[in-house]
Parts: C-alpha cells; structure tokens; sequence
C-alpha cells in the first residue's frame, strides 16, 4: 500500500497526479490525513482522504510519500508521528518519496545524509547534506524517491509506478493517459 501524507496546503498536482497514476496501475493508494477526513490544498482544493495517520498500519505500507506544498510540508513537519513514521519505512527498507518542499523534511529526519536528491529549486540551503542534483524531475537513491516540483508530478508519480509495478507497467500507464514527457 502507497501512504500519501496530507497536510492542510499540500499541493494538490503534486500529490494527486501520482496518486492518479499508481491506481491506474492497481496499487492501493491511501491519501491520508494528519486528522479528519478532509484536508485543503494550497489551491483551494479540498480533498476527502481515505484514512487517517492514526489508522495506518505501518507493516502494509511499501510506500510512503510526502508532497510539497509549504503549508502541507509545514503541517507535515510539525507531527512527529510524521517523522516516526516515515523512519520506520525507511528502516524497514520499503520506499520514501518526497517531492518539491517536502524534501527538506526527509533531510530533517536524517535519511538524505551523502545521498543524491532534488528539491524545490532555493530550497537547496534546507537539504542538510544531501547530494544535489539540479534540473532533473527527480532523484532514486536506494529506497529514497525526491522530486522536484508540480512539474515534475508526471514523470515522478510514472517513476513510483516503475518502481512498485515495473517498467511495462509505468510504460502502459504512460501511453494510457498520452504523456509525452
């Protein structure tokens, strides 16, 4: 199961262009909240979630991922079951993905140390010992996923469907929804 982590501001491309294109793939996506059953974006979006941070059982999940958005990675970083979590993941082996803003925060916890990522361009100062990799839609070291920005939701969410449904997959879900990128 893809734990998708939604704080009040998240970025909604960012969080559902990948959620979109892991379910065309038949992967089971929980867009969850920090509390409650609906949570609104940076855009004025607000989205029904299908579970809370209370509810996840951290054993189901192969994949966990943080969108940006300042006030969502804000709202994030701000619960430290968030944190807990997202080590727990990582310790596991499983993946942890983050794009644009969010970043930062899986350098906060510590998991970017000497490792390759990207971010939202300017935050880069935030990125406590990462390895930069400028200009690119994303960055896979190991079990670590980042992103760059909403952009780059398209290339990043088809790169998470790769990675848990392989590349035929990522490739059949590409051609489905006509993505030229």
């Amino acid at each position: 199961m893809v734990c998708i982590l939604l704080g009040s501001g998240f970025e909604e491309t960012e969080a559902l262009v990948p959620a979109d294109l892991l379910r065309r793939a038949g992967v089971e996506v929980a867009l969850t909240a920090l509390e409650g059953e609906l949570v609104s974006g940076s855009h004025g979006i607000t989205v029904k979630v299908d579970t809370t941070l209370a509810q996840i059982d951290p054993e189901a999940v192969d994949l966990i991922f943080l969108p940006g958005g300042l006030g969502g990675v804000n709202a994030l970083g701000g619960d430290p079951r968030v944190a807990q979590l997202v080590q727990q993941v990582h310790r596991k082996g499983k993946y942890v993905a983050a794009i644009c803003a969010a970043p930062t925060l899986l350098a906060a916890f510590g998991l970017l140390e000497n490792k390759h990522a990207v971010c939202y361009p300017g935050m880069e100062g935030q990125m406590a010992g990462a390895v930069m990799c400028p200009s690119v839609p994303y960055v896979v070291e190991g079990n670590l996923i980042t992103g760059e920005a909403a952009g780059a939701a398209f290339p990043f969410g088809l790169k998470l469907v790769e990675l848990l449904r392989g590349s035929e997959e990522a490739q059949r879900i590409k051609d489905a929804v006509h993505y030229h990128g």
